[in-house]
């Protein structure tokens, strides 16, 4: 049976959501069709395209879904569900992007003939919130590119330059800006952390602000520590040396149901601080520190255990390293080729 891509969600700023359909729409082979609009359709737009034009273009076809969202019409259809957040925290989203998730998930999980998700923390909120059979809820962890290794000095060097950080001794944190990254629950570990750390160490924020229109309100900050660096968004392409000259990545987000940058991190050799909950223990192992993400004194501990220890972070990124290579991006592609040539068999 013919399989099309809905490639939708690549007309956004590259997060998550796109790199992960970027990457397997790269990989997968032979390459699959894909869809999507003529031009760029963002908000109720982009959704009326994706329920009312798209099941026609797809003609009969196997449709792949890969970022939550998908026709409801179409039964024939696999759709990749990262996770649950509209469900699980709405007060993090504008009510609108919350009550259309909340109406859309659970039919698309009892319509389409099967959902992957990400990790096993995501199968169970999905299991929670839908009531569906566990058999149709595939897991396939996210991979991590070839690209993400450890990097030469020089590399390193010029990277420092040019993205103009304040000092080469830095901890870094990367993502979108929005209320469940827990940006100032890590502004307030540091701030009670740095008396305690060598003054040419810097905390480097990198990451966009999220959408307005999708979340509800503010990181909450509203001002910053001494030795915080705000390096905004940072190309793709300068992500991996970033990563390989850190001291460390602090990850402390409330919510994930994958968690693509401390995998990142790992692989190219630096230790890595990640919150206690949610899907991170799945992706970090036993490779890394753990924090809980409210606790400021525990984040403070830890955030100085990772820059002070050298001997257990050098252990955790030697752990690091080999727990990356389990994750394969080509793995990844040929499981869901996998699911979709079953669905569509089955159909």
């Amino acid at each position: 049976m013919k399989i099309i891509i809905n490639t939708r969600v690549l007309a956004h700023h590259l997060t998550g959501a796109q790199r992960y359909v970027l990457e397997l729409t790269t990989r997968l082979v032979p390459p699959l069709e894909r869809i999507e609009p003529n031009r760029p359709l963002a908000g109720i737009k982009g959704h009326l395209w994706e329920q009312f034009i798209l099941p026609f273009l797809v003609k009969g076809a196997m449709l792949w879904s890969p970022s939550i969202t998908g026709p409801l019409v179409l039964r024939r259809q696999v759709v990749t569900i990262f996770d649950v957040s509209p469900l699980d925290h709405p007060e993090w989203l504008s009510w609108k992007f919350a009550a259309w998730y909340r109406f859309l998930i659970p039919i698309l999980v009892r319509r389409a003939q099967k959902i992957i998700t990400i990790s096993e923390f995501s199968k169970q909120r999905i299991l929670a919130h839908t009531k569906s059979e566990p058999d149709k809820i595939v897991v396939i962890p996210c991979g991590v590119d070839p690209r993400f290794h450890p990097m030469p000095a020089e590399r390193i060097e010029g990277n420092i330059a040019n993205l103009e950080l304040p000092s080469r001794r830095y901890l870094v944190s990367v993502g979108s800006l929005e209320p469940r990254k827990n940006l100032k629950s890590l502004l307030a570990g540091w701030a009670k952390a740095r008396p305690s750390l060598p003054d040419d160490i810097w905390l480097v924020i990198a990451g966009a602000k999220g959408n307005s229109l999708v979340f509800s309100h503010e990181t909450g900050v509203e001002t910053l520590p001494p030795r915080v660096h705000l390096a905004g968004h940072v190309a793709d392409q300068q992500l991996p040396a970033l990563y390989a000259g850190a001291m460390g990545l602090a990850y402390l987000s409330l919510y994930e149901g994958f968690g693509l940058p401390p995998l990142e991190a790992m692989a190219c050799g630096t230790p890595v601080l990640v919150s206690n909950t949610s899907s991170l223990p799945e992706v970090v192992g036993d490779c890394g520190y753990y924090a809980d993400p409210l606790n400021i004194e525990d984040i403070a501990r830890q955030i100085i255990a990772l820059l002070t220890d050298r001997e257990r972070s050098a252990d955790y990124s030697l752990q690091g390293l080999e727990r990356a290579r389990l994750f394969s991006w080509d793995k990844v592609a040929l499981q869901t080729l996998q699911i979709l040539r079953e669905a569509g068999a089955t159909f």
